[in-house]
């Protein structure tokens, strides 16, 4: 039977009255067994609501998860455009900055190139300076790691020579009464 033609329900089952002929099928068994697929019928009644409802709530989250995949999908593809027109806009800063960096350069260039010999000569006097200052701190450091290695040295044999030498003697103890009579 095509379920758009026929709908049975619980009430149908229990109200359903056999016609009776002589022979027919025992009342009692015929009751029982109705009462029995009543049952049955409202058992899958209340499973075949539950299901309904369930597939209600997944039909909304299904709703919602799609929603939240096109504001996703948008959200993505309206990022990927910042990002693109933010690289181009520093890319153009980029090509400008290095553009003003090479005039700068340039211009740093030719002024260097006009500097006078003035300069160069009081440049490799300072270098000359600056070596003799490094030589003579490095043979101040030199000085100050040899003393600190000797005074190491003479406290390390102070401490061996101390650990090795015998303890001094316990004084004895001295009787109050002893005292007292000399």
């Amino acid at each position: 039977m095509n379920d758009e033609i026929f709908h049975l329900t619980p009430v149908d089952v229990r109200r359903f009255e056999f016609g009776t002929a002589l022979r027919g099928y025992d009342k009692s068994r015929v009751d029982q067994f109705r009462e029995q697929v009543a049952d049955e019928l409202e058992r899958q009644a209340r499973v075949n609501q539950e299901l309904e409802a369930k597939a209600r709530g997944f039909h909304e989250q299904l709703r919602a998860f799609r929603e939240r995949d096109k504001a996703l999908n948008d959200a993505l593809i309206s990022a990927q455009q910042m990002r693109q027109d933010t690289k181009e806009q520093a890319d153009r800063e980029a090509q400008l900055i290095v553009r003003e960096a090479q005039a700068d350069a340039d211009k740093l260039v030719a002024e260097a190139r006009t500097a006078s010999d003035e300069l160069l000569e009081a440049a490799k006097v300072g270098v000359r300076k600056l070596e003799r200052q490094v030589d003579a701190l490095e043979r101040l450091r030199r000085s100050y790691l040899v003393q600190m290695r000797k005074m190491a040295e003479q406290q390390l044999a102070e401490m061996q020579a101390a650990e090795q030498a015998p303890a001094p003697p316990r004084p004895t103890p001295v009787d109050p009464a002893e005292e007292v009579q000399g």
